[in-house]
């Protein structure tokens, strides 16, 4: 899908090969050791593709390196979520979690966060590259998926799926979402919930509430696999190794350096390390928007709030995507 195709209406013009196409991921190709993947911030995603009407499945493009530029070749309305990038439309200012049409020929331009981590751009229809495995989404580490398993690049044109007309009912301003962020609250970590995993018990229960009560810096050894995390050594109760076992996004591991290691969208499908506990699925866009060398803070949760936290996110983009439909009608 690279190259000057006719159908291509989104052509970029500055990246990184760390900015690419994401949908929802591979959730049920675990069995294949396939990563799930996906968007780092699946809420994000799925706010930007219902603030222009679109189905939540639908694939976006996933900034993390900055700054970013895309060029539209058609009239068209998207969405963009996520970080705080300071964004512009030619001139015109876009804020987060705002949604506006675009002319054919203006460019949308995306500068470092000064909030979050990683911005989402949502445009009507999605973008339209091959199903693999029931998904969009790049896996960079398998070589396959969005555009032949790669990070965008300038000069790429991207190919739009069935434009609704929605253009001419849309506000010329556009519209956006108010969404909380607790990762602006000046000098406080970001609190990250979690469930107890298989070896909690192997922690003392001195070890376990020092997991529980430090302030654990996000190192640069930091991507979309997992992040390595830096803070006090945590000490398992019997060393003896384990046997290669299943892991999921969330899972939060030990190695023999007692530095945890969160697994996030491209994690690994197996491994070997004790897992002291899992971040809940609601909160692991948390992790995705906290930057290197910032601050997390772990709470125990339980499974009975991990549920009711998903089934919150999912009524807000239930709500947000009526909402939307009602304005779009």
């Amino acid at each position: 899908m690279h190259g000057n195709g006719q159908d291509a209406v989104l052509e970029i013009l500055a990246s990184s090969t760390l900015n690419s196409i994401q949908d929802q991921g591979r959730r049920h190709s675990l069995t294949l050791g396939v990563s799930v993947g996906g968007a780092m911030d699946r809420f994000a995603l799925s706010a930007g593709n219902a603030l222009i009407g679109n189905d939540l499945s639908l694939a976006g493009i996933e900034v993390v390196f900055f700054p970013f530029r895309l060029k539209f070749h058609v009239d068209t309305l998207f969405a963009l979520t996520g970080a705080d990038t300071g964004a512009r439309l030619d001139d015109r200012p876009v804020p987060a979690w705002w949604a506006m049409p675009a002319r054919a020929g203006q460019v949308l331009t995306l500068a470092s966060p000064r909030v979050g981590a990683r911005a989402y751009i949502a445009v009507a229809g999605g973008v339209d590259v091959p199903v693999v495995l029931e998904s969009r989404a790049t896996d960079q580490k398998g070589g396959f998926g969005g555009l032949d398993g790669r990070g965008l690049q300038r000069g790429d044109r991207l190919p739009l799926g069935a434009q609704a007309d929605h253009a001419k009912a849309f506000p010329p301003a556009g519209f956006g979402a108010a969404i909380h962020w607790p990762e602006a609250e000046a000098g406080a970590p970001v609190s990250v919930r979690v469930l107890p995993a298989a070896e909690w018990d192997r922690f003392a229960p001195d070890v376990q509430e020092q997991f529980l009560g430090a302030s654990w810096q996000v190192s640069a050894d930091a991507n979309r696999v997992g992040y390595r995390l830096g803070g006090p050594e945590l000490v398992a109760l019997r060393h003896d190794s384990l046997m290669s076992h299943g892991i999921v996004p969330g899972t939060v591991q030990v190695p023999s350096s007692g530095q945890p290691i969160v697994q996030l969208a491209d994690a690994n499908t197996c491994g070997g390390y004790p897992k002291i506990a899992t971040v809940i699925e609601a909160d692991q866009r948390l992790l995705a928007q906290t930057r290197v060398g910032g601050h997390i803070r772990f709470v125990l949760a339980t499974r009975e709030q991990a549920q009711r936290a998903l089934r919150t996110q999912h009524d807000d983009l239930s709500a947000l995507a009526r909402a939307a439909r009602a304005l779009l009608a």
